[in-house]
């Protein structure tokens, strides 16, 4: 069994890192979050660090540590929630000592021996459940809230197609069990200022779309300032356009100015997308995925082939 393999591993090591993908939403904080606590619950004298770029509107999940004074060769490294080498946010990959990987995208690169990836799986936290309930690892009420977290926001609210009755399952154990309050728990990932609800409302107006149901937006440093918003916030909106009919896919773009970046989310409720977004440098779930493009003509070749996609799906509705 996967999970007795890797509890046996991660108790042999005294130093633990767990890292994630870059641009983190929250099923790959809290699941980093859950199974760092989870950790130092089950073995207090073990080292163990979550670390990356902290995002500050996902701070209620919890804090994330400094890596300093981490000997890497010595120490093992948890991948969660990331396919790709490349994405996983933590400095000098290649040096730790074993690598385990916890991931529910589709495979691509091989990070260790140890890997558990698993399609079926609404999100990491629902991974990360089963790893803790299949094994000594224990567990509390603030573990059991970020878990609740990850799962209900990857799985938008148990909207999407990757929901199964053991999500819902384990989610009834997780509040059953730990007396999760799930009002505190949706203020924080549904509450939003004014201007937020403005910004969304724009971008409802303005998105372009084609005669094969693509919608898309380019999102400009000076319509973030006009609504103050932060960069992200447009991210954090793509799954509210879900039911609008007349899209088949649809895609919001922003410019990084600090990674020089073109940031690109996608979803779509029909094409396969995840395939198209891998050749512009990201990846992704079948209908849910994301792109980091250097220039701005590689986002225009990434939209001419995502309509096309929608055409061809909508030919074969047909």
């Amino acid at each position: 069994m996967i999970e007795k393999n890797i509890y046996k591993i991660i108790s042999k090591y005294d130093s633990i890192i767990l890292a994630r993908h870059i641009g983190p939403d929250p099923d790959a904080i809290a699941s980093q979050i859950a199974l760092r606590d989870s950790i130092r619950l089950t073995f207090p004298k073990k080292k163990v660090s979550a670390v990356g770029v902290g995002v500050s509107r996902f701070k209620y999940i919890g804090s994330l540590d400094k890596l300093d004074g981490i000997k890497e060769e010595e120490s093992l490294l948890i991948v969660l929630d990331v396919p790709n080498i490349w994405r996983v946010d933590v400095p000098n990959f290649d040096k730790y000592k074993e690598v385990i990987k916890i991931d529910h995208h589709p495979y691509e690169d091989q990070m260790g021996k140890c890997e558990w990836v698993d399609t079926n799986y609404s999100s990491t936290c629902e991974m990360i459940t089963d790893l803790i309930f299949n094994t000594k690892l224990k567990m509390n009420e603030e573990i059991a809230r970020n878990l609740y977290v990850g799962i209900v926001t990857d799985s938008d609210r148990f909207l999407l197609t990757t929901t199964s009755s053991h999500t819902l399952l384990v989610c009834s154990k997780l509040i059953n069990d730990y007396n999760i309050n799930l009002t505190e728990i949706y203020n924080h990932i549904y509450q939003r200022p004014l201007n937020e609800f403005k910004f969304q409302a724009y971008l409802a107006l303005n998105m372009s779309v084609t005669e094969n149901g693509f919608a898309y937006i380019k999102i400009t440093n000076e319509m973030i300032k006009e609504f103050n918003v932060d960069s992200g916030t447009a991210s954090n909106m793509v799954n509210n356009f879900n039911f609008i009919k007349d899209y088949v896919a649809w895609a919001f773009v922003s410019y990084d100015e600090r990674q020089e970046l073109y940031k690109v989310n996608i979803r779509s409720r029909g094409p396969v997308i995840n395939e198209i977004a891998t050749k512009y440098h990201g990846g992704g779930h079948k209908y849910a995925s994301g792109a980091r493009i250097s220039n701005e003509e590689d986002v225009d070749k990434l939209f001419k082939e995502l309509d096309d996609a929608c055409k061809k799906y909508n030919e074969e509705a047909l």
